[in-house]
């Protein structure tokens, strides 16, 4: 039994029930007797303190900044193996997930503008991204037997929608720059490049240059997750012994880390909402209103659009039917993660501001897993089209 729920857990599906769970768990504790306990050990302050180098931060900017940067490392990867020997180093077969990714951005951010761009701007970025985890998952359930190459789509989608997102964190939400520490740190990476290319060095070498560059960063103002990317960046895809890559070999040991470890207590810290005092109108206007909308009804008709509109200007027939990518589209309003991320960077230091967002975020994923699921399994397919 105990054996069956561990190979349950480490699937796609799995993981998409652990990090629900976590995001379930945190909205009954902040709503609970222990709400007020919840609350002040997110803002309970810690220091690490290594004798040459000290910082301080409260447990939540732990996790969003420290333990989140393990995260961009697997996203780092990810990245460098797609853009390497992956789905995005062929043009032809990357065009259009990059234009549904920019669809599925774009279409977000002007709906987001239309209706809260008065009220409060900072929320914009906040329904950009997609969460990897959350929609590969919802499609493992939703449709078990679909053509695989509807999920290689969505998933080369999810990452350029994630490299989108990690340019805007760089330009948005870089602070005031010290240029010793950041001089530092591409010195370390460009070094480590030019040796990995020359020779090979172990495998442990490039974690712990990471973890260097992690404390540089928080030194020099740019945000860890764009560090983080950089760090897995510099990672060759040579072949490190048998048939196994680096790049693999990393990613192998770090991805359960990050799904089963570190997403899960991000989930927790970042998606418990109170409901004490909440005004539903409130709550189904500004910044909430916008993020949901701009999540659930954005992001399927930017896909949907830009990818039509793409396949038809490259003269190429769309590879899925128009139920397969507008179902893939609800699964891209699962912003979750990276849309709970951004809003905590977009609203640092306004716990208003942050809860709208914060609030926003879960409605407009619940929609479109709901939207996701109505098409999957109520919209009847022609026959022949996949087999879901």
């Amino acid at each position: 039994m105990a054996g069956a729920v561990l190979k349950f857990l480490k699937t796609e599906a799995g993981g998409g029930m652990l990090l629900a769970l976590a995001a379930v768990g945190a909205i009954v504790v902040a709503n609970s007797p222990w709400s007020a306990a919840y609350f002040d050990a997110l803002k309970t302050p810690l220091a690490l303190d290594l004798g040459v180098w000290r910082t301080e931060a409260t447990l939540k900017d732990w996790v969003k900044d420290g333990l989140m940067a393990v995260f961009f490392y697997v996203i780092g990867l990810e990245l460098k193996r797609e853009l390497t020997i992956g789905e995005l180093s062929n043009p032809k077969i990357v065009l259009l997930p990059v234009a549904a990714a920019i669809g599925g951005a774009l279409a977000p951010i002007l709906i987001y503008i239309g209706l809260a761009g008065s009220v409060d701007p900072r929320g914009w970025p906040v329904p950009v991204a997609t969460d990897i985890a959350f929609a590969l998952a919802a499609l493992a359930i939703l449709a078990p037997k679909a053509d695989p190459r509807l999920r290689l789509f969505l998933l080369t989608l999810a990452v350029v929608d994630d490299l989108m997102a990690i340019v805007l964190i760089a330009i948005l939400f870089t602070g005031e720059l010290s240029f010793a520490p950041l001089i530092a740190a591409l010195i370390l990476l460009g070094a480590t490049s030019w040796f990995g290319r020359t020779r090979a060095l172990p495998i442990w070498l490039y974690p712990l240059v990471a973890l260097i560059g992690w404390g540089l960063a928080k030194e020099s103002g740019v945000h860890t997750s764009v560090m983080a990317v950089a760090a897995a960046l510099i990672v060759p895809p040579h072949r490190a012994g048998g048939e196994s890559t680096l790049l693999g070999r990393l990613e192998h040991a770090i991805h359960p880390i990050s799904a089963f470890v570190v997403l899960p207590i991000f989930a927790f810290c970042a998606a418990g909402v109170s409901f004490a005092g909440l005004d539903g109108a409130a709550a189904l206007s500004g910044v909430s209103a916008a993020v949901a909308i701009a999540l659930a009804f954005g992001k399927p008709v930017g896909v949907t659009l830009l990818t039509l509109a793409a396949a038809r200007l490259a003269r190429v027939a769309a590879p899925f039917s128009l139920r397969q990518l507008i179902g893939v589209g609800c699964l891209c309003g699962i912003g979750f993660t990276m849309s709970l991320f951004i809003g905590a960077l977009a609203f640092d230091g306004d716990d208003a501001g942050e809860t709208q967002a914060r609030l926003g975020v879960l409605m407009g994923s619940a929609v479109s897993l709901l939207l996701a699921a109505s098409v999957f399994r109520l919209w009847p397919e022609a026959r022949g089209r996949d087999q879901d």
